[in-house]
């Protein structure tokens, strides 16, 4: 029997005692081959599966599940465990130390060596549409962009033209980013609002076909069926 004690040590506990939790992507050729290899070379797993504990003698699984799905398939009734606290961060990081979740960068204040290698990671992986996304224009254009650090959402990169467009592609930057955004400078609010009202003033010169075409370009949804003062209010 365990108690808070056991937090970080390493057990062998019995496998009705484990509930698998989320569970493992993995095919079910690898879990199959490499349950095969593990009884084949000893039927012991040397690398652990971290658990968390839910109750008397009863544990869960919140990192390294392809390591239990392989005890299971192996028939295994002990496996060696590691136990972890029962927090929600605990179990977010065993599960991106585990490789089972992607980690994620803050774009407020990320450098432009770590945007890159964001921005390669989803052209290489498949399905996210970036595969012909220019890698360097694409992080030249989000790292010099000077309104990144105040960034609430994503959406300002659809309208920067380096080839990722909104739907699919943007949704994809969701799994390598999250924003943190700072505090604009008193100066620049300041100055944001004097720009205001020659933006304004500009704006109101135009048509409401070119304000649409501005809407558009910036990636600005819902323009489609806007008066000119309310196209005029969105784009300011």
């Amino acid at each position: 029997m365990s108690n808070l004690n056991d937090i970080g040590n390493l057990m062998c506990l019995s496998m009705e005692e484990i509930q698998p939790n989320k569970g493992t992507n993995a095919t079910e050729f690898l879990i199959t081959a490499t349950a095969q290899t593990l009884n084949k070379l000893g039927g012991r797993n040397w690398v652990p599966v971290i658990v968390k504990k839910i109750g008397d003698e009863q544990y869960e699984v919140i990192g390294n599940s392809f390591i239990y799905a392989v005890a299971e398939k192996a028939g295994l009734t002990e496996v060696w465990c590691i136990v972890a606290d029962a927090s929600e961060e605990t179990e977010e990081l065993a599960r991106i130390l585990s490789n089972e979740i992607t980690p994620k960068i803050n774009l407020s204040t990320a450098k432009r060596e770590e945007i890159q290698a964001a921005l390669q990671f989803l052209i290489e992986k498949p399905g996210t549409g970036f595969s012909g996304v220019k890698l360097l224009v694409a992080t030249n254009l989000i790292d010099e962009n000077p309104s990144r650090p105040y960034w609430e959402n994503l959406e300002p990169i659809a309208a920067l033209k380096c080839g990722i467009t909104k739907g699919k592609k943007l949704n994809a930057l969701q799994e390598v980013f999250y924003l943190q955004p700072q505090l604009r400078p008193k100066a620049v609010i300041t100055s944001d609002l004097e720009d205001t009202k020659e933006t304004v003033s500009t704006l109101n010169s135009l048509t409401v076909k070119k304000l649409k075409e501005l809407a558009k370009e910036r990636g600005i949804s819902g323009y489609t069926t806007k008066k000119k003062i309310e196209l005029v209010k969105l784009l300011s």
